[in-house]
């Protein structure tokens, strides 16, 4: 596997299909150790947008900035997820810790724990998605 210079460290690296090269960092040496929530685990529908404290935060590590510039325009934790080519586990647990500093809000979808939803609603949704 080649190798990169970057100021003194060398960090391992290898291709994509594109040709590309990609940094290797485990999940966990991102998340810091950590598998899961402590909390209820974030939906990968669950929308996400940049606080201002968020868009002017300077420290933040490369994964927390990436996601802090793309959520300015709104987007799910499932897209998130897609474009910076991490692991869902890791971006709920990237998005949780900078929900708890103010950095993003998470935006979750209803829940209808006690009651069903509506039918008619359903069957509304369900004839739009076959017009598409």
């Amino acid at each position: 596997m080649p190798e990169a210079v970057n100021g003194g460290r060398r960090r391992a690296m290898r291709k994509d299909r594109g040709g590309r090269a990609n940094r290797v960092v485990r999940p966990y040496a991102i998340t810091g150790g950590r598998l899961r929530l402590d909390q209820d685990e974030i939906e990968v529908e669950a929308l996400v947008t940049t606080t201002s404290i968020g868009a002017s935060a300077r420290q933040l590590s490369f994964e927390r900035r990436s996601i802090a510039m793309l959520c300015r325009d709104v987007l799910s934790i499932a897209e998130i997820s897609a474009r910076l080519r991490l692991p869902l586990g890791v971006v709920r647990l990237l998005v949780s810790d900078m929900a708890d500093q103010h950095l993003v809000e998470i935006h979750r979808p209803a829940r209808f724990d006690d009651r069903p939803p509506d039918l008619s609603l359903l069957e509304r949704v369900l004839y739009g998605l076959r017009q598409i």
